[in-house]
């Protein structure tokens, strides 16, 4: 470009943070240079974006096809019909509603004509009939009962609205939205497409976008090309918008649709706009509003002619249905999102599913969120704020883990995650932003992940798979924490969670490790809850009581959490303690209690818990006395990529200083019954992606560090565990003999995996079982052969809790405190 229209020169100000001023965006109107203006705006909505291209799967509900207005080029609206109702009925609704849930839409879409009531006779009369007075205030019922009712998420375009309509909807939407259309009053002159349509004036529909900033609604809107306007006309429109959002800061996407010719209309015989004006516009469109707000355009209205928009700046497709037709564009049907997946990578992009709400505001969801939508949303949302790809969840049996679409073509690997994942292969400390990028991975690029994870796996373990032979033993459920994840602990106002608070007979635990033993086990796991008359002296005792029963059983018990509380109600310190626990037959550490090591998240999840810094340390002093451990995350509740990222630093770091971990084991967080999720508060565990994702970026960030990466069976199911067997992992950690805490919290997978299952399960995906011992060292042969021979478990007693601690705290006679 000349001196006179700097375009690349603009656009590295506006990736970089910068804006247009308005007299810049007017020269626009000049450029005729449609490669080098695209270009420009490529480069912004990258560095915004990325490699993704987002779509809405949704339904879309035409609630009411009568309007008030008559804009001289829609079919949608028309006036009454003999013989057909003005309005949809509720179970018309919930019928178009449920069958988009079956489809896995998120989103419903309710557009319908504007204020039929003050037109029509019909319209008033049938909303009479339904017990409403206005069109809106059925709107908000049925757009309520949606929400209640199928999950699905309503977004509103519903016309004209004033503010308190706005707002009773804001309560029952995720976002709302009114196309500005233009701002040229000549289009509502006599002759012209707006005449006769008085909700289409500009200065209505702008007071509109700017009544919804005020209420926090999160907003659509755009422009209408092709009705007769001209490049300054739309750029004006655009300035107008920029301004109001600068302003609130609630507009989400800009749209740029192109007009279409409809038989029948006072406009069948307009021209169309031309593929490259819509270019220009839409590359204009994002110059203008940047790298931060989506630009976006329906692709059932430039069938085969995708590549070139996404050339122009384009970052999402808008609303795609499954179930559903256009009713506004009726000749144009859809793609079908697996058709649109293909052209998106032939395009050089990622598809990536989203909510009507997009990440950055959902991220700030307490300031444009109701707390009722709120709750929705997360339950739909990944760690991104983008949706869930699939229906899979985490724990859940009888579900078909999602299957790839191959795609014919695929982007090529942006420069930051081609840079992560050789680092990662090397063996290098990843950085936060290395690893937010490998998490963010989608489509072909998170197979280039989980590929290269693999790889690493099979240069580090061959292709064994191991597991040991063990019993979980978790000898109270009684718990003073409040952790807002934990369905497992109980107090006196946790019984409505599954389960009565109990507290183990010793004879118990000593039975338990005995039948572990005959039954081919070569370690007992125990945890429990932080008992409040539990003191550091129980745990030794439990230590005893188990070395009595079985003397070459090896101990894997008690978290940092516990360590610590043993060694302050001692008044030892830590390393003390551990040292008295290692001599009464301690082997190892499970690191659990380390949920998310970042503050961040910790204040939230389980406040009174150790810190970030204090489980490290109680990790470090275990490592110091010769005890190894193991590192755990859990993670897909309240937190995001860049805390997993900073969890997985924090292991490597402290993995560099002492060599004391023997695996990483991602736990995907088990929603059902959490009390966090049971408020509303938190998402519904990691997507299936994000699930398999976690073992190849903890592969690549811990290469060189630590070398074996586990898969949990009870929470990933035996297609989780395929996956990421071939994504990075090498462990099925243990065969569990009672599982309890995955089952507390909902997980419908068994109690036991037997070693006959866990070698079927290993074969099944080209792999060779191998039985190992805590330390990873071969298991015992007589051990392998009992295990393989092993009778049915007894069943277990769960002694009811009492007052005060069965053992270990004698000498201390505190009553159990009312949560």
């Amino acid at each position: 470009m000349t001196d006179q229209f700097p375009i690349q020169k603009w656009a590295t100000r506006i990736a970089s943070g910068g804006r247009l001023s308005s007299a810049e965006a007017a020269s626009l109107e000049h450029v005729d240079d449609l490669a080098s203006l695209c270009h420009a705006a490529s480069l912004v909505r990258d560095e915004g974006f990325g490699d993704t291209m987002s779509v809405s799967r949704k339904v879309f509900i035409p609630l009411t096809k009568l309007c008030r207005d008559v804009c001289h080029y829609c079919t949608f609206a028309h006036p009454p019909k003999r013989g057909e109702k003005a309005f949809m009925t509720p179970d018309e609704v919930l019928e178009i509603a449920r069958a988009g849930a079956r489809a896995g839409c998120d989103e419903a879409l309710f557009t319908l004509g504007d204020k039929p009531e003050l037109r029509y006779r019909v319209a008033r009369e049938e909303l009479a009939e339904l017990g409403y007075a206005t069109t809106v205030e059925y709107l908000t019922a049925v757009a309520r009962m949606v929400l209640e009712e199928t999950g699905l998420l309503p977004h509103i375009n519903a016309g004209i609205m004033s503010e308190d309509e706005i707002l009773a909807l804001r309560e029952v939407s995720l976002s709302q939205g009114i196309m500005l259309e233009t701002v040229s009053d000549r289009l509502s002159e006599r002759g012209m497409p707006h005449f006769g349509s008085p909700d289409k004036v500009p200065a209505v529909r702008l007071a509109m976008v700017e009544a919804a900033g005020r209420a926090a609604v999160p907003f659509t809107t755009g422009i209408l090309i092709g009705l007769g306007e001209t490049r300054a006309e739309r750029i004006e429109a655009l300035l107008a918008l920029r301004d109001l959002h600068e302003r609130y800061g609630h507009i989400q996407e800009i749209i740029i649709q192109n007009f279409r010719a409809k038989p029948g209309t006072k406009m069948a015989d307009a021209p169309e706009p031309t593929l490259e004006d819509h270019q220009w516009t839409i590359a204009v469109a994002r110059l203008i509003f940047g790298a931060e707000v989506s630009v976006q355009a329906p692709p059932n209205l430039r069938s085969g002619e995708l590549g070139p928009l996404v050339k122009a700046g384009l970052n999402d497709w808008g609303g795609v249905s499954p179930v559903t037709p256009d009713h506004v564009n009726p000749e144009a049907p859809w793609p079908e999102l697996d058709q649109l997946g293909r052209e998106t990578a032939e395009a050089g992009k990622v598809l990536v599913p989203r909510l009507a709400i997009y990440p950055a505001w959902l991220r700030d969801a307490e300031k444009w969120l109701a707390p009722k939508v709120l709750t929705a949303a997360l339950k739909k949302a990944d760690g991104q704020g983008y949706a869930q790809e699939h229906l899979w969840r985490v724990g859940r049996q009888n579900q078909t883990a999602p299957v790839e679409v191959p795609l014919s073509a695929g982007p090529a690997l942006s420069t930051p995650l081609a840079r992560a994942i050789d680092r990662g292969v090397a063996g290098r400390t990843l950085s936060e932003e290395d690893m937010v990028a490998l998490f963010s991975a989608r489509g072909s690029h998170a197979s280039a992940v989980r590929s290269a994870a693999d790889a690493v796996r099979k240069e580090k373990n061959g292709n064994q798979v191991q597991y040991v032979v063990n019993r979980n033993i978790n000898y109270t459920n009684l718990c003073t924490y409040k952790c807002t994840f934990c369905a497992f602990s109980k107090g006196n106002t946790a019984e409505h969670l599954r389960g009565k608070p109990y507290d183990l007979e010793p004879s118990e635990i000593a039975r338990r490790t005995t039948e572990a033993w005959q039954r081919g086990g070569t370690e007992v796991c125990m945890q429990g809850g932080i008992h409040p008359d539990y003191t550091g002296d129980t745990y030794l005792e439990i230590c005893r009581i188990v070395k009595g029963a079985v003397p070459d059983m090896h101990i894997h018990a008690f978290s940092p959490l516990e360590v610590s509380q043993g060694a302050q109600t001692l008044g030892l310190p830590v390393a003390e303690y551990l040292q008295m626990l290692k001599d009464a037959g301690l082997g190892t550490l499970p690191g659990t209690a380390a949920e998310i090591l970042d503050e961040e998240v910790r204040r939230k999840l389980c406040p009174d818990k150790l810190s970030t810094d204090e489980w490290l340390s109680v990790i470090e002093a275990a490592h110091g006395v010769g005890l190894r451990t193991t590192a755990t995350i859990m993670y897909g509740h309240i937190d995001g990529y860049h805390n997993w990222a900073r969890h997985l630093n924090r292991i490597r770091a402290l993995q560099e200083k002492t060599g004391g971990f023997t695996e990483f084991v991602p736990l995907p967080f088990v929603h059902m019954e959490a009390p966090v999720y049971l408020r509303g508060a938190a998402r519904q565990g990691p997507s299936y992606r994000e699930a398999v994702l976690m073992h190849s970026v903890a592969r690549l960030a811990l290469n060189g560090a630590i070398d074996n990466i586990q898969v949990s069976w009870v929470k990933m199911g035996a297609d989780g565990v395929t996956a990421a067997l071939n994504a990075g992992a090498n462990d099925l950690g243990g065969t569990l003999m009672n599982e309890s805490i995955s089952r507390a919290a909902g997980s419908e997978f068994g109690q036991e995996m037997s070693p006959d299952k866990m070698d079927a399960l290993i074969r099944a995906s080209g792999r060779i079982p191998s039985q190992r011992t805590t330390l990873y060292k071969p298991a015992a042969p007589e051990l392998v052969d009992r295990s393989y021979a092993a009778a049915e478990i007894m069943p277990v007693v769960q002694s009811r809790a009492g007052k005060h601690a069965r053992f270990g705290g004698a000498a201390q006679k505190r009553k159990i405190p009312a949560e």
